[in-house]
């Protein structure tokens, strides 16, 4: 058995966080452990896992995702969700390098040969939705995600939500389905309003239409709209998941394999949903190596529906010419044709990463912070 020689970690623009695990052998594999916003605070919790994980055996993976998780007494969040996420994201991919097979081949295989994708259009306030659409449909896509609303209210006026139900209409006037991501802006005496504007236009989904923190107010939304209900981005191990689908208050799980503990967690919350009919759509507004993580479960469970993208988002275009695929040496693993990524043969997660880059940019990547939103009384509102 082979043992870990070393681990580092690379904060690169836009906005990621990514880990490189080497063995004794001089083996390697790529994680990503990005979470907006605290990359300082999942920097920390990594620092603090490495002196714990480096001699264990590079193979064990369930042992040192248990060891991490199990033997650290304090556990769970999104923090050290994160560090342990692109620990065992690496660790797949070392394996699977060394195996010389991909990841899926490791988790059971295949059970479908290509993958539906989305990306987003416009920001926090489009301007132009019409144009931003047409060029996304010029790219291969079928569907994409926008967001329902700028920041709102507790109570706000009803006319707030209007805008959000024209883009709609815009939207599925082009031919596109189209995801509604509310971001937990909304508090139930909107979000209710909200949900029955939209049914007569059908969006794929609502995404976090009231926060997770709420269970009790998203059950009664999910008896009360008929359009399905998406949220599990904020929700980062399988015991968090267990009330919502005891619930029946989700239709569909997004877990995020960069922050609920990888690959290997991920693919447990996807067999948990499974037996409550539920789908899987796991978040991933990051970078390549959580994408590519991403893809090898989308292609291994058969309830997994669709898989959003960072490819032009507004947050990689703020950072000039970083994007989804700046890191990467071969960038046609995420090509998109009739809106549907293929599966890759390739070993591990199927991707190389230009690691000269990444040194070269995390030397000058500060920490990303999150934006800020205030109502016209001075009052923090939901990011």
């Amino acid at each position: 058995m082979v043992k870990i020689k070393s681990i580092e970690y690379f904060r690169v623009k836009p906005r990621w966080l990514f880990v490189k695990i080497t063995d004794e052998e001089d083996s390697f594999g790529w994680g990503e452990a990005t979470l907006e916003g605290h990359s300082l605070a999942v920097e920390g919790a990594l620092d603090e896992i490495i002196t714990r994980i480096v001699g264990q055996e590079a193979d064990d993976i369930n042992h040192i995702w248990q060891l991490i998780w199990r033997l650290g007494f304090y556990r769970g969040g999104p923090v050290f969700g994160s560090a342990q996420s692109g620990i065992d994201i690496a660790l797949w991919d070392l394996k699977g390098r060394r195996l010389g097979v991909p990841v899926h081949q490791l988790i059971g295989g295949k059970v479908r040969q290509k993958v539906q994708v989305y990306a987003w259009i416009g920001g926090d306030r489009p301007s132009d939705v019409e144009a931003a659409a047409k060029e996304r449909i010029a790219q291969g896509l079928k569907c994409i995600k926008m967001n329902a609303t700028e920041d709102v209210n507790w109570l706000d006026s009803p006319a707030v939500l209007q805008s959000c139900v024209e883009r709609l209409k815009t939207v599925k006037a082009l031919g596109l389905d189209a995801g509604l991501d509310f971001h937990g802006r909304l508090h139930k005496p909107m979000a209710k309003q909200l949900a029955k504007a939209l049914e007569p236009y059908q969006p794929l989904f609502i995404e976090e239409p009231l926060l997770c923190e709420h269970p009790e107010a998203l059950k009664q939304l999910s008896e009360h709209t008929t359009i399905p209900i998406a949220f599990g981005e904020r929700l980062y191990n399988r015991w968090e998941v267990k009330r919502f689908l005891e619930d029946s208050s989700v239709d569909v799980l997004q877990p995020d394999l960069a922050h609920a503990g990888g690959i290997s967690e991920v693919m447990r919350i996807a067999n948990m949903a499974e037996a409550y009919d539920v789908a899987i759509a796991p978040h991933c507004p990051l970078g390549p190596i959580a994408l590519a993580a991403s893809l090898q479960v989308a292609v291994s469970v058969p309830n997994f529906v669709i898989q959003e993208m960072s490819l032009g988002m507004h947050y990689n275009i703020e950072a000039g010419d970083i994007d989804l695929n700046t890191y990467l040496v071969d960038t046609s693993v995420f090509d998109i044709t009739d809106g549907y990524v293929n599966a890759t043969s390739k070993p591990g997660l199927g991707i190389e990463i230009d690691e000269q880059l990444v040194r070269k940019i995390s030397k000058e990547t500060q920490p990303w912070q999150p934006k800020e939103f205030y109502g016209p009384d001075g009052s923090i509102r939901e990011w």
